[in-house]
């Protein structure tokens, strides 16, 4: 059984850090990312990653400011999260799939808050 686990979220001030975490069981992917949904929006991508990591994708809203990564021994992704500000607010969701454009395994998601 294929799952995904999201942890690391919480609350933080405006300017601090956040790292996020999704660990993966059951088989390993191609393409892993990140999404958010912020309340009364829509879910919208944050960043992807591919499987060697060469390749890293971002929202323009975070480009700068976080960095996604792969750990493949632990078949886990990160998404480290710097000057938070409270549009960051949302839950985050860890994303898999085969390929970028096909990322059809989802995470129950972590709630992260950003105050001002």
């Amino acid at each position: 059984q294929v799952q995904l686990v999201e942890s690391g979220g919480g609350l933080v001030q405006a300017g601090g850090s956040l790292r996020l975490s999704c660990a993966a069981s059951g088989r390993t992917f191609n393409a892993m990312g990140w999404f958010r949904q912020a309340p009364g929006k829509d879910r919208e991508f944050v960043a992807r990653i591919n499987r060697n990591g060469g390749t890293t994708s971002y929202a323009d809203s975070v480009k700068g400011r976080f960095a996604i990564s792969r750990d493949n021994a632990k078949n886990t992704v990160y998404l480290q999260m710097n000057d938070l500000k409270p549009e960051d607010t949302a839950v985050y969701y860890c994303a898999a799939g085969p390929y970028s454009a096909i990322m059809n395994y989802w995470g129950q998601g972590t709630q992260v808050t950003v105050s001002s």
